[in-house]
């Protein structure tokens, strides 16, 4: 499976690849890279016919750049690592082990009833040091111990299951003298899927068929399964799917973590004889024990991984105690919508283009970045919800996904608490030399359908209806410093605010009037005044 490494700073996120991604700043992208110098639609990646992915850039203003030169399109190979501003992207497209996988079946054998007895694993301990007469036998058991301990080193810091299930089965290889291998996984089902499979002639077309009645008997019992000769062993005398292949030893394995079973190791001998003993049975649970606590830190690693990546992307739409709740399955953000009251609020900077022109991009970037820092972390201090940025302009939802007690309070004191915050960050704008940023702020409550819309690999979660409309065209009529109101949110908060009435207003998509409300403050407590609230004037 393809996949891209983003490296920003410190942190390190991993995407999948689909057919067709695309890169940028903005979140609608299906890869949204939080970098001030990229693009807001910054590049697409698409798979070919062929297979290859090709990279490319979309007339993106800083660039993309492959082994320090500027690119247009570039096809990607594994390994491939590319620049875009401040951040590195790596691609990583490892072959698919998904064909020799498919050549491991599990086929019937015996049944219960069938097995003369239990087959344990033997557990006898190295005999002492001082009893050892054969030199032939200490270098073999010194031998054997040093790849156990070699596959504690190799595997234990591994977190790439990828990676960690090859080296497992490269050290059995070393440790005795199989001729094949696989490795088999849990599913969430609790069956066993292949997952990785090795030949000692490092050919893939050779069909390994398990036994079921070993494969019950290992998962079932949680013993390990020894056999010196398969073909004429009584205990497999029915066991048609291990005679047919004619193998002469194999060797099945649980692999354990505590009480819980993460999957089996088989390795098996096509033509010697008693080629496992039960002193390579003991070294191989002990590895298997090894190699299964690696297998479960791998496992742990990836869930960290996606919750911190699935906590890092929530966290910039939702509030941190909302971002918990999902992560614990308390609530739920899936595909579809459902009807919902709750209050929308708009917030627009006035007069953006103008100030944008004859400015460097990078400082317009970092302009709005920084003064998005600001609305949002009051948004959020006030339980609100980022639907989503669209140009210098913030939506905000108070009621969804989770309800609000009190929404349309909510908002309106954020709007307030807003234009207060916008005040203080002008006045480190003002001792910089920097002109004012003003804004102006319409809210409105209402009926609307709230939910994730997109595909199945790229959700938004947002509101649609009359009511979101409603509250974007009152934005519109606010002038700077100045927070308009519905008479629909008025209503709700009427007695907690100072609000001035304005004549009714004509907006597009309505046909009558609508009546409005300028909030001049809250009554509970003392608020800087209009003036304070749009900046200072620019002479």
């Amino acid at each position: 499976m393809a996949k891209l490494i983003v490296i920003s700073g410190d942190e390190r996120q991993e995407f999948e690849l689909a057919a067709f991604n695309t890169l940028g700043r903005h979140p609608d992208n299906t890869i949204q890279i939080l970098d001030r110098i990229i693009s807001k639609e910054h590049a697409q990646i698409q798979r070919s016919g062929d297979g290859r992915y090709l990279l490319r850039d979309l007339r993106s203003l800083n660039g993309t750049f492959f082994r320090g030169e500027r690119v247009g399109e570039q096809f990607l190979q594994d390994g491939d690592e590319v620049t875009m501003g401040s951040t590195r992207v790596l691609f990583v497209d490892r072959p698919s082990q998904q064909e020799p996988l498919h050549r491991v079946t599990i086929a019937p054998g015996l049944t219960e009833s069938h097995i003369r007895q239990r087959i344990q694993a033997s557990t006898g301990d190295f005999m002492p040091e001082r009893q050892i007469t054969d030199e032939k036998v200490l270098r073999r058991d010194y031998e054997r111990l040093r790849i156990g301990h070699e596959l504690a080193r190799a595997v234990g810091s591994e977190l790439d299951l990828e990676r960690l299930l090859p080296k497992i089965l490269d050290k059995a290889f070393e440790l005795v003298g199989a001729d094949r291998g696989a490795i088999l996984l849990m599913d969430d089902k609790g069956e066993p899927i292949p997952r990785y499979v090795k030949t000692r002639n490092g050919k893939g077309d050779t069909n390994i068929v398990l036994s079921r009645t070993v494969m019950s008997e290992v998962t079932t019992n949680r013993a390990a399964v020894l056999s010196s000769d398969a073909t004429m062993d009584s205990r497999f005398s029915g066991a048609h799917s291990i005679i047919m292949q004619g193998i002469r030893s194999t060797m099945t394995l649980p692999l354990l973590h505590g009480t819980d079973l993460l999957g089996l190791m088989h390795l098996d001998s096509l033509f010697t004889s008693n080629a496992f003993t039960e002193k390579d049975l003991q070294i191989c649970l002990g590895m298997a024990a090894q190699a299964a606590i690696a297998i479960q830190n791998a496992r742990l690693a990836i869930r960290i991984e996606k919750e911190a990546r699935d906590r890092g992307q929530l966290s910039r739409l939702i509030p941190q105690s909302v971002v918990e709740q999902v992560l614990k399955g308390q609530l739920k953000i899936e595909k579809g919508g459902r009807l919902t009251e709750l209050t929308m609020l708009f917030s627009d900077i006035r007069g953006f283009t103008t100030m944008s022109d004859g400015r460097p991009p990078e400082e317009v970037v970092n302009t709005l970045n920084e003064y998005f820092e600001v609305m949002v972390d009051v948004l959020f201090q006030y339980q609100g919800t980022l639907d989503k940025f669209v140009g210098d302009e913030i939506i905000g939802l108070f009621g969804a996904p989770i309800p609000l007690d009190d929404a349309p309070y909510k908002a309106v004191a954020c709007a307030m608490m807003m234009m207060q915050g916008l005040a203080e960050f002008n006045r480190t704008r003002a001792s910089e030399g920097l002109s004012a940023i003003r804004i102006g702020i319409g809210i409105n409550t209402g009926s609307v359908i709230t939910g994730s819309i997109g595909s199945t690999r790229a959700l938004q979660y947002t509101a649609i209806g009359d009511a979101m409309n409603v509250a974007s065209r009152l934005v519109n009529v606010a002038s700077s410093g100045e927070v308009i109101i519905s008479e629909d949110t008025y209503r709700f908060v009427a007695d907690r605010i100072d609000a001035t009435a304005l004549p009714p207003v004509k907006v597009k998509g309505k046909a009558d009037e609508l009546k409005v409300y300028r909030v001049n403050g809250l009554m509970q407590r003392q608020m800087p005044s209009m003036s304070e609230w749009a900046g200072p004037t620019k002479a």
